[in-house]
């Protein structure tokens, strides 16, 4: 793409622009001054962007790097009319390098909507609570297998940065067939139904509806209203992938404008999965019931959670012409992302389950009840739990009741780490786990791990990214060798 055509498609004004540069190529769009290099386009964000696209905190004011940028060999850089004015004395000298916007964010959202009218091929798009990142993964591995040329966003990027900045890959290498994309919210400001607007989903997938950022949304109800914008944004004639066991996105099925198909596992539904067994860590085996026949499939995975995920992407499968034995097939040689339900054996003896990567209440439970019928020979069962956030004011109890749940399920030891943890060792410890102990952040955690783990127990790390419960496997990985690994540092985590 040409910078003259991305101003043209952004509606910027661009009055003192070089003619010669706006026939230049674009080499890449960036928003981190410390990637750009020469040919790309730079966005300067600042705070009213962030503000009125629904990001959460403060930001730091990206227009005092545009000079950094243009000296860098930036084609261009989209600034916002009022910083420009208030820089006007700095940039004055580069006016010819500059693009200006009323919202950067807005801005680089148009241009990845006019990128994908220009693709135009097939967006599956997925929500929930929690599991996007998997069930996405778990899609675009699956639907591979079809030979299919996938697009998705790179690890969790699912807001209103990353999904355009994702979709704008498609203006370097439009030779992908089908786009597989996560679309989370924070806020009541319909972050999901602009991410609709940019890709309309051809499929659209709910995965569940759980009291995750209700801090900001006040209520499930409205977390649910914001989850069903990627329904309520589906193309006319596209198909509602819903969790038929969640009551809250079962409703959903009214909002669509073309066909439902339900997945899960309790209620009958056109996707299921039946005679659930878990023989080991990182082995679920399960009947895989699709609408027109049955196989066997081994999941690579565990947990309750990840075999809704799995049915989820089964029926995007299914939707896109897959059989159930080319489905289940490919299921069975996906793998964990990094961080959500990584098995770690260690030389040592003892095993890790590093599920470090986010946390609520229904996923910290499913994941003991994991641990505790897959490590049924475990010497001992240790949890590390770190403070699950944006519970908004039940958060207190919330935490105490899921402690006492995990005290019943019959973890041996619970190691709470943070803030609002202490209410769930606490609960867990009216429920009659003696065995516990609260700590104030990660690094305390990771101490005591490392120096009581041995030969035959069973780990599992378990908690919101702001708590940093991976730390303890760093630790880990650092001190001891993973079977396979030649050294303690052979392996690190990918953040």
């Amino acid at each position: 793409m040409k910078v003259i055509t991305a101003i043209e498609r952004m509606n910027a004004a661009a009055p003192h622009n070089d003619p010669a540069l706006q026939d230049q190529e674009i080499e890449s769009i960036v928003i981190d001054s410390r990637e750009v290099r020469a040919g790309d386009v730079f966005f300067a964000l600042s705070q009213p962007d962030y503000a009125n696209n629904g990001f959460n905190g403060e930001f730091e004011d990206a227009t005092k790097y545009v000079v950094h940028s243009i000296e860098k060999g930036a084609a261009a850089c989209v600034v916002r009319n009022d910083r420009f004015e208030e820089y006007r004395a700095e940039l004055e000298p580069y006016v010819d390098r500059l693009v200006l916007v009323s919202d950067t964010i807005r801005a680089l959202q148009d241009l990845a909507r006019s990128v994908y009218l220009d693709w135009g091929g097939p967006v599956v798009a997925i929500t929930g609570s929690a599991g996007k990142t998997t069930a996405k993964e778990l899609t675009a591995h699956v639907i591979k297998g079809a030979g299919l040329r996938v697009l998705k966003n790179k690890k969790n990027f699912n807001n209103g940065l990353g999904h355009p900045l994702t979709v704008l890959e498609l203006a370097k290498d439009d030779n992908y067939d089908i786009a597989v994309l996560e679309m989370g919210m924070s806020t009541p400001m319909h972050e999901i139904a602009r991410l609709c607007t940019i890709t309309p989903p051809d499929v659209s997938v709910v995965l569940n509806v759980l009291p995750v950022h209700i801090e900001h949304l006040g209520s499930i109800e409205n977390i649910a209203k914001a989850k069903a914008e990627i329904v309520e944004g589906m193309k006319s004639g596209g198909t509602a992938i819903l969790n038929a066991d969640d009551p809250r996105v079962r409703e959903m099925r009214e909002l669509s404008k073309g066909d439902v198909l339900t997945f899960g596992i309790d209620l009958r539904s056109d996707v299921m999965a039946e005679n659930i067994r878990t023989r080991s860590f990182g082995e679920t085996t399960f009947d895989l019931r699709t609408p027109n026949g049955v196989a066997n499939a081994v999941l690579p995975l565990d947990g309750r959670h990840n075999i809704m995920n799995a049915l989820a992407a089964a029926a995007v499968a299914w939707v896109r012409g897959m059989v159930v034995d080319e489905i289940s097939e490919h299921l069975s040689s996906a793998a964990a992302p990094s961080q959500r339900g990584e098995v770690l054996r260690f030389r040592e003896g003892f095993t890790v389950i590093n599920d470090s990567y986010n946390s609520n209440p229904a996923a910290l439970v499913s994941m003991v009840e994991t641990m505790i019928v897959g490590g049924g020979s475990a010497k001992r069962k240790i949890l590390a739990a770190g403070e699950m956030l944006e519970l908004g004011d039940d958060g207190p109890e919330m935490h105490r009741r899921t402690g006492g749940q995990i005290a019943k399920i019959g973890v041996d030891r619970l190691i709470g780490i943070r803030g609002l943890a202490k209410e769930l060792v606490e609960g867990a410890a009216e429920a009659g786990l003696t065995d516990v102990v609260f700590v104030e952040d990660s690094e305390a955690a990771a101490e005591i791990i490392v120096n009581e783990l041995s030969d035959g127990d069973l780990l599992l790390v378990k908690g919101s990214r702001g708590v940093r419960t991976e730390r303890i496997v760093e630790k880990l990985v650092d001190k001891f060798h993973l079977v396979g690994d030649a050294s303690p540092q052979a392996r690190r985590h990918d953040h």
